[in-house]
């Protein structure tokens, strides 16, 4: 059932659940789930089943009135309210709000993560170093390939073409290094493969080439699985209530031109700046929080020193980059280095926002926070063409929360064969990722309770 306030319709229980239907449930109405209707002719997302695009034999509205004929008979009264609440999901996606999408339940989930597991074929925990290298080799060989058309294949055509190239350069390059980072990230999770040396060894590699610390942040982002939807412990993402917000908030993000800005400041600078001063985590008892800082509160006694040897490897790297400099020129790091690495940041920060922030995604306080429910508490997005080139970290987070261990290359596998059980605990939004990027952004401005104490939901009304 959904849960009280939820703008969704009242569907039968059967649709709801699923039961009775052949399709796998999504656990809420599709067109809901979808927070939009797909465009006629554009092919379905690996995890929507056809009945959810509206592309079955039935089609949406035809399995809609069967299921309702079949529970509820042909009542005028009953199909007059589904007709009205599909006007009113209609009006909700014509004026962009993320409420077109069903609200999370927040009540206890009637499944355990046992429950879960048992669903999900028992070979896609299994990692393969083979089999994860191979992702790996793929990667490195196609930024090599982009690498030599930089250095060799652009300076060779007309000048007009190369302002048309390097920008064509940097988006290919800098997508393929997230794919890059995704698969450092992995090692940070154990997932790459079943020797933990080795998970270390090329996680340290992958990321501290992509300027980041690879243990510093393997720690933080672990207390962030440990803990996430929590208002108290998260460490990413913590939304805020409305009296922390400064008085400027409405100001900025109640107009296009300071939402652009932000939404441009957020892309360029929040992950440098939350590496150096925890800009955007959870607040500590002193001045400064820092990932480079073995002696920050982010890190237990044990990390210390290896904290120390992601800050050596980032040094590393910094200085063979100050040799490169020195030899080739500034510009020339900045246009075959420096730009593609600000566009992982980039890609990083914006992925990680629109899984978190969300206005059907609860945030739970002490008092209500379980680290099920807070795992459940974010959103899988459709990237297009980049949900490969990422290794689908972007359409299977959920799964990721549940399962951070399972490799990349069996997450889509497990997803679908988990969603059955999640059912409306499982949320995908569909929605264009500039539009949704932007929605947010003006949605998402603080958090507070509405129907029940202790759980907090997204709101922007000053």
């Amino acid at each position: 059932m959904a849960p009280p306030g939820s703008l969704s319709p009242p569907f039968p229980q059967d649709l709801v659940q699923g039961r009775a239907l052949s399709p796998p449930p999504l656990g809420s109405p599709p067109d809901l789930a979808e927070g939009r209707r797909t465009p006629p002719g554009s092919p379905p997302h690996p995890l929507l089943p056809d009945w959810v695009e509206g592309r079955g034999s039935l089609g949406y509205c035809h399995l809609l009135r069967t299921v309702i004929n079949r529970n509820t008979g042909t009542s005028g009264r009953r199909t007059t309210t589904v007709v009205e609440g599909k006007k009113q999901e209609l009006l909700l996606r014509r004026s962009g709000s993320s409420a077109a999408m069903q609200r999370s339940p927040v009540y206890k989930p009637p499944f355990t993560l046992g429950d879960i597991k048992k669903a999900i074929p028992p070979h896609c925990f299994h990692r393969s170093v083979i089999k994860s290298f191979s992702y790996l080799l793929h990667d490195l060989a196609i930024a090599a390939g982009l690498l030599y058309f930089a250095l060799v294949g652009i300076p060779a055509l007309p000048s007009i073409l190369r302002l048309v190239a390097w920008p064509l350069y940097w988006a290919a390059q800098g997508s393929v290094l997230t794919g890059v980072w995704v698969i450092g990230h992995e090692c940070g999770h154990h997932a790459f493969s079943d020797y933990l040396l080795l998970d270390n060894l090329v996680g340290l590699v992958l990321h501290s080439a992509l300027l980041t610390p690879f243990f510093s942040w393997k720690y933080s982002h672990r207390r962030h699985h440990a803990n996430t939807g929590s208002m108290e412990k998260d460490e990413v993402y913590v939304a805020k209530k409305k009296s922390a917000l400064p008085w400027y908030t409405p100001y900025v993000f109640g107009n296009p031109v300071g939402r652009l800005v932000y939404i441009a400041l957020q892309l360029t600078l929040a992950w440098p700046l939350y590496l150096a001063f925890n800009l955007s985590g959870q607040p500590y008892p002193r001045l400064v929080t820092c990932h480079y800082d073995p002696y920050s509160p982010l890190f237990s006694d044990q990390e210390r020193v290896q904290v120390l040897v992601s800050d050596a490897a980032i040094l590393a790297v910094l200085l063979a980059l100050h040799r490169l400099t020195a030899a080739y020129g500034l510009w020339w790091v900045v246009r075959v280095y420096g730009v593609p690495v600000m566009i992982v940041g980039a890609l990083f920060v914006l992925i990680t926002y629109l899984h978190h922030t969300h206005r059907a995604l609860p945030h739970y306080d002490s008092s209500e926070w379980e680290w099920l429910r807070g795992s459940l508490a974010t959103v899988d997005r459709d990237y297009g063409v980049l949900n490969r080139v990422l290794h689908n970290v972007t359409d299977t987070h959920v799964l990721h929360h549940l399962f951070p261990s399972m490799p990349h290359y069996h997450a889509m596998e497990a997803t679908r064969a988990a969603r059955p059980v999640l059912g409306e605990y499982y949320k995908f939004d569909r929605t264009p990722i500039i539009e949704a990027t932007w929605r947010e952004a003006k949605e998402c401005m603080y958090v507070e309770p509405r129907e029940r104490d202790g759980i907090y939901w997204y709101n922007n009304k000053f």
